[in-house]
């Protein structure tokens, strides 16, 4: 079921994913249609989908993980504040200290959201590091076979998780903040439009929306991110996430902080609401709990 959620997204061309990263990481024009042009003028027309093939291996599994995570772990959080509530709060004694813990006032979709994001990135970050290489440096991996080798080579197994803490930093308020708007906003529509599910439209919609606003939120330590994992390739790497976007205020001014935004979105949209459409389509044909809209 899971897998099948992830692969209609990454049907959307892998242009605006290009885009984003060489503006995100500063390499070549400032703009979208600048950026395009450029592609198109050094690689030709195939260059508009470098690294697609590594997205879509990387794709349906990160898919997979995050959305099996995210679903265990929100169960698994209910189920437990359910239990607390009925024996009366969790006791505690720390020396003379006496205690009632309770668990109401944790979110279940943010605490799943995060495990989601955490669990995702932990398995699936090698071919993150894969996809950068071969979407910024093209002359230098020119292929999936020769980018393994030469990341290998460089650095052994542990150049693959180049990047890792930076990106757990900046994955955790993106995928937070995405399973959170997009199950909250879900069930405040349903409830004041007194229905019980979502049709596929507003699926679409509302996934578009959780995928803006996340990204949004987050944008800023995404630049931070692809700044670290791929300032080696450039001859400079900022030694941690604070001093890359301090790099970028200093280079760029704030405004550098949200460079590629927009193509970020065009990207994250679509991909976004595809995901949640299809794969609440599949939950309702596989678990057969209600009817199909």
């Amino acid at each position: 079921m899971l897998p099948l959620s992830g692969s209609p997204s990454s049907l959307i061309p892998v242009v605006m994913l290009l885009c984003r990263t060489r503006m995100v990481v500063g390499v070549g024009s400032k703009s979208i249609a600048g950026s395009f042009i450029e592609v198109v003028e050094q690689q030709g027309l195939p260059g508009l989908w470098a690294g697609n093939t590594i997205n879509m291996l990387r794709i349906i599994p990160t898919q997979a993980i995050e959305l099996g995570t995210f679903e265990y772990v929100k169960r698994a959080v209910a189920s437990t504040q359910e239990k607390m509530e009925e024996k009366g709060g969790l006791d505690l004694k720390i020396g003379n200290v006496s205690m009632n813990l309770s668990l109401s006032w944790v979110s279940p979709v943010a605490v799943a959201g995060a495990a989601a994001g955490i669990a995702g990135t932990l398995v699936c970050h090698p071919l993150e590091v894969l996809k950068d290489r071969l979407t910024v440096s093209p002359d230098i991996y020119p292929s999936l076979r020769v980018a393994l080798r030469k990341i290998f080579q460089d650095g052994g197994v542990r150049a693959f998780y180049a990047g890792l803490s930076p990106t757990l930093v900046g994955m955790l308020p993106y995928s937070t903040s995405y399973y959170f708007i997009y199950e909250t906003t879900k069930k405040s529509y349903c409830s004041a439009k007194k229905k019980k599910s979502l049709n596929r439209p507003e699926m679409l919609l509302i996934g578009a929306l959780a995928g803006f606003t996340a990204s949004t939120i987050s944008f800023p330590l995404e630049v931070a991110r692809k700044r670290l994992m791929v300032g080696a390739l450039q001859g400079k790497c900022p030694p941690h996430m604070a001093a890359a976007l301090a790099e970028v205020v200093r280079e760029q001014g704030l405004t550098g902080l949200y460079r590629g935004w927009g193509a970020s979105c065009l990207k994250v949209m679509p991909s976004s609401g595809i995901t949640w459409m299809f794969y609440e389509a599949w939950k309702d044909i596989l678990l057969a709990d209600r009817p199909l809209q």
